[in-house]
């Protein structure tokens, strides 16, 4: 999802290292030289970077196995993956897919199950990642992708406003709280909004934060049947209310903006509370940030359901037609690895790990100080999620911010331009929802006796 995968898009990466051509040969060796080589494409955010970093002088100086990254945006290599796991060439051995991807490709049969090699490597430790993202990267029960992080999302907020205004933060604040919140903060020092919420077009910008408010407020995509319910009550209900928080309380620019937008607010004093991504965390609490110290952090709000924080992970998986399965597993093993992590504190700062996909990360002692700030309340969010059951409701395909099926990356960015132009004041809430209703019809039509 757009979230650190837009922190990625202010860091300027190109291509690193050379492509190989398919490899030749079988058990882990390819090249003409024999020497053994796999060939991974990833998303260029700044975990990666890091990983490119560290992988020469720790991963292949102690497996002999030299690794060649491809690098490319998000939606680039989204392209890129689907293409080349679609036809199954093997030209990528591992490559990153998100817990929206893993079931799909799973289906399709594009990727390795992993259960057994997991099982097998007794230092890879299956059973310490955090239950709801190993849920969300298994089908049929099967593990088909390991997670080299994770992220759920929770309410940000400024202690020091809240304390000058005299406004108390709830432990487990629900919308109609934040919205009177909002409404209090808003003009608490000069040009300051009462809280930033994404506006920008995208299945993974203002879609993802729109649907979990869905979810809390009784709605759903579709009914456990397949009836599109885009233009219900309920899901009628939550659209009007973030549009109407966001028109009147939200942050300038609103239509334009996602997660980059929104950091850049919250950091710079423009708002006092912002609900997106718990990894926005890492970045409001590094070193020389303006508000490291002053943020406050709360569960994601809710109105009828527990929870209401989505899930989101970058995960490694294993093209099925890769000739190096055994190569590219030590990789996946080390990259997704408690001793990873390990490394990254050490080798670049705790503040750095990938974390959000494993229980023993928040029993680091020098993990936890290091995100002392957001550790627990990004755990406890993590924790909490439930892509199998978000809302009231029973449905039909997982996900908690989307609909696991292929259509959805299509669906939501329709829908979600009819929501951001709603934002803008260039269309109404019914008008944008009676548009999305039909384009669900389709998509229903596609899933119902399947």
């Amino acid at each position: 999802m757009a979230t650190t995968r837009r922190i990625a898009a202010a860091t300027a990466m190109g291509l690193s290292g050379a492509l190989l051509a398919a490899c030749s040969g079988a058990g882990g060796t390819g090249g003409g030289s024999g020497s053994h080589s796999i060939n991974v494409l990833m998303v260029n955010n700044p975990q990666m970077v890091d990983l490119q970093k560290l992988t020469a002088d720790h991963f292949t100086k102690s497996t002999g196995i030299k690794v060649n990254f491809t690098v490319l945006p998000e939606n680039d290599v989204r392209d890129k993956i689907s293409q080349d796991f679609a036809s199954q060439a093997g030209q990528y051995d591992i490559a990153t897919v998100s817990n929206y991807e893993a079931p799909i490709y799973a289906k399709n049969k594009w990727l390795s199950p992993l259960t057994d090699r997991a099982k097998g490597d007794v230092g890879f430790d299956q059973g310490d990642i955090l239950p709801a993202i190993q849920q969300s990267l298994t089908a049929d029960g099967q593990i088909y992708a390991e997670p080299f992080y994770g992220e759920s999302s929770f309410l940000m907020y400024r202690k020091d406003v809240f304390a000058a205004k005299n406004l108390t933060m709830p432990e487990h604040p629900t919308w109609t709280q934040v919205a009177d919140l909002a409404a209090k903060a808003d003009g608490a020092q000069p040009g300051m909004k009462g809280v930033c919420l994404r506006g920008q077009p995208g299945w993974g910008e203002v879609m993802a934060p729109v649907t979990t408010v869905v979810n809390t407020m009784g709605g759903t995509w579709f009914d456990k049947d397949w009836t599109p319910k885009v233009d219900s009550p309920e899901f009628t209900k939550a659209v009007q209310f973030y549009v109407d928080l966001v028109r009147s309380h939200g942050e300038a620019g609103a239509p334009q903006a996602g997660f980059t937008e929104c950091l850049n607010d919250m950091t710079q004093g423009k708002v006092a509370m912002w609900y997106d991504a718990t990894s926005a965390a890492g970045a409001l609490e590094a070193a020389g940030s303006p508000v490291a110290g002053k943020i406050g952090y709360v569960p994601a709000p809710v109105e009828r359901t527990k929870s209401s924080g989505w899930l989101y992970t970058w995960a490694w998986g294993l093209q099925k037609a890769s000739q190096h399965q055994d190569d590219a597993w030590k990789f996946i093993s080390w990259a997704s690895g408690k001793g990873y992590e390990n490394l990254v504190g050490q080798q670049l700062g705790w503040s750095r790990v990938p974390a959000g996909k494993r229980t023993s990360t928040y029993a680091n002692p020098q993990y936890v100080a290091a995100a002392r700030a957001f550790a627990t309340a990004t755990k406890d969010a993590l924790t909490a999620v439930d892509p199998l059951n978000p809302g009231v409701q029973a449905r039909p395909a997982p996900g908690i911010q989307f609909v696991t099926i292929p259509e959805f990356t299509d669906l939501g960015t329709r829908v979600s331009q009819q929501i951001s132009a709603a934002i803008a004041g260039k269309t109404s809430v019914a008008d944008a929802l009676k548009n999305g209703q039909s384009r669900a019809e389709a998509v229903a039509d596609k899933h119902r006796g399947h």
